[in-house]
Order: C-alpha cells, then structure tokens, then sequence
C-alpha cells in the first residue's frame, strides 16, 4: 500500500493480541473508529510518539489491554480497549518509522491480563499458546528399599 499524507502506518494494540501493523486514514473520524470512541491521546515515552486511546475506554467497562510503566517498570496505569501507537510529526500524528514500529511493537508484543486483588491490579503476561499438559505417568515404582 503506497505511503501519503493521508494514511498512516501505526501499530494497533486490541486487548489479548500481539501488535498489528496497519494503515489508517490520518483523520479524527479514522481514529475514532479504530480505538473504538472518542479519542485521547498521551505522551508517556521519550520517542516522538503518542499512544492514541477511547478516551473514557475504562468508563465504558472496556478491558484493560496494557501496562504502562515507568522507567522502573512501574505501573502506573493502564490501557483500556484498542489502543494506537502513532508517531508524531510537527503538528499532527504521523507514521511510525520502522525503527519505532519494531521498538514498541517489542515493549506491547505480549498481551497481559490484569487481575484485580483486593486495592491492586496484577499484571500478567498472557502466554502466546497455552502449554501443552504432559501425559501423566505413574511416578516410578520403588523396587530397591
């Protein structure tokens, strides 16, 4: 697909799946569609990148979909629903360039699963398949007591 000022490649993040690379159209329209509500947008990384996210995503009961942390791996909060990462151009999102691309699609590979306990919110790494269970077998006898 040829690259213009209209469409951007960015990396969609859905809830319990790996980072998807795709194009959509650079428009608050586009946006919203993708994320999936009205739109909000936040700054946490050093990089020129936003995270583009539905603006009242937890509001509206969407599941949390990742982690975000500080530079100590902290939690400091949580991304709910479908979420963008876009990049930033001087007045507006731009494409990702490929390095960002692999940068954060890397950071968000693995889906997480947030548990709640008690005041706190666990997070979880979901596992990409789910392992596969050994055939049991009998413990060996004890023949040499």
């Amino acid at each position: 697909m040829e690259q213009n000022e209209n469409t951007l490649s960015v990396l969609k993040i859905a809830p319990g799946q790996h980072p998807q690379q795709v194009e959509i159209d650079n428009d608050l329209k586009a946006l919203q569609q993708a994320v999936g509500g009205s739109i909000g947008a936040s700054y946490p990384f050093a990089d020129p990148v936003a995270i583009v996210y539905a603006d009242d995503g937890k509001l509206m009961g969407l599941p949390l979909n990742r982690a975000l942390r500080d530079e100590n791996g902290q939690m400091y909060d949580a991304v709910a629903g479908t979420f963008l990462v876009v990049g930033l151009g001087e007045e507006d999102f731009a494409s990702l360039t490929p390095e960002l691309a692999q940068k954060y699609e890397q950071l968000f590979h693995q889906p997480e699963a947030f548990l709640k306990l008690g005041n706190r919110l666990l997070v979880l790494p979901v596992p990409d398949e789910p392992p596969t269970e050994k055939p049991r077998t009998k413990p060996p006898a004890e023949h040499d007591r």
